[in-house]
């Protein structure tokens, strides 16, 4: 069995994306690790060379920005990394690089691709998601987030990603797929205030749109961490490759946990999620076999 990590960056240094972190936290379950690199204004390339592993092969490739708004040219430069490995592989691992996969799923990530692997019927494996928020104290626990999504796929020529590459489809369908016993943690929302800042109003010129760009005119170069609609505390542990991120932390960011701000409607399936663990009407971008 072989396995290809893929994953797409730009910019990595500028914007401060935990891609070190990422990218080596998936080296210990792939036999291949192809990291497209997009055309940056930092050495984006120099960082990650300077993981040090063999196992790591760049591609260079030129983002369409004209094809920001609504995220397509992730999906484009996803799937020109996906086209990049190697023919013979069986699984591809999709990682992005605000993303992290704890070391405690190393060995329930390679069961299940050797569980699934002889099953030609699935071609995608979902994963839990774990979404911090502020710092990485806080995660978020509503149905404003993602709960699950497709992070390794079979290595067929028909797969391609999908929107934001959030996802993926096959001849434009769902891929029929299996749900892991293994969570990703997405970083994207723990950052500096300032950085954080800085960060969505260059996104959102091009990308993030109307709504981004009205919250962001309340503030003057500090993000504000106080608009969510529930969060709880996280009691659990980082991944190892975190720690050293997490050490040098420089800013605070106190949340009250209690303050749920639901409409009545949204309060009834948050207190049905949480009593029963069934998430009804809820975006899958898989079906689960």
């Amino acid at each position: 069995m072989k396995i290809s990590g893929f994953t797409i960056i730009r910019n990595a240094v500028i914007n401060d994306y935990p891609a070190v972190e990422a990218i080596t936290s998936i080296l210990p379950v792939v036999d291949e690790m192809v990291v497209a690199i997009g055309k940056s204004d930092d050495d984006t390339e120099g960082l990650i060379r300077g993981i040090g592993s063999d196992k790591i092969r760049i591609v260079h490739t030129e983002w369409d920005l004209s094809k920001l708004p609504g995220g397509h040219v992730m999906a484009i430069e996803t799937d020109k990394a996906f086209k990049a490995i190697s023919p013979d592989s069986d699984w591809a691992f999709y990682i992005q690089c605000d993303e992290v996969v704890h070391e405690k799923y190393h060995q329930a990530i390679l069961d299940a691709c050797r569980q699934h692997l002889e099953n030609r019927k699935v071609l995608g494996l979902v994963f839990n998601y774990v979404h911090f928020y502020g710092t990485y104290d806080y995660y978020g626990d509503s149905r404003r987030w993602y709960n699950k999504e497709i992070r390794i796929i079979r290595n067929d020529s028909r797969i391609s990603s999908f929107r934001d590459a959030q996802g993926f489809r096959i001849d434009g369908k769902r891929l029929p797929s299996k749900l892991i016993h293994a969570s990703m943690y997405h970083y994207g929302w723990v950052k500096d205030p300032a950085l954080m800042d800085k960060k969505l109003r260059n996104l959102s010129t091009n990308w993030m749109g109307k709504s981004m760009k009205e919250r962001l005119e309340k503030t003057e170069g500090i993000f504000n961490y106080d608009e969510y609609d529930s969060l709880e505390i996280f009691n659990g542990t980082h991944p190892q490759v975190m720690q050293k991120r997490i050490s040098e932390k420089n800013w605070e960011v106190n949340i009250d946990v209690t303050k749920k701000r639901f409409t009545f409607k949204k309060w009834f399936m948050y207190l049905l999620e949480k009593t029963t663990g069934i998430r009804p009407f809820t975006f899958r971008n898989y079906d689960l076999i």
